[in-house]
């Protein structure tokens, strides 16, 4: 299974990513990747972000604004 990052600007628009993500082989992957990088994404334009799986189908969102907020 392929996981992948979709990335999204404040208004919901979609966003040209800071960091060039990868396509992931397992959600733990992914998770790994966007701990590793959320501030970079965050300060280049990225407020949001929703993982999807190879079916396309979202497995969920969250805001990297509130992530930096906790």
């Amino acid at each position: 299974m392929a996981w992948t990052w979709r990335f999204e600007t404040a208004d919901g628009s979609p966003a040209a990513p800071a960091v060039e993500p990868e396509e992931f082989t397992t959600q733990g992957d992914a998770e790994s990747w966007i701990g590793e990088y959320w501030k970079d994404l965050l300060e280049g334009g990225t407020e949001r972000v929703r993982l999807a799986d190879d079916s396309g189908a979202e497995v969920y969102a969250m805001s990297l604004r509130e992530a930096l907020d906790a």
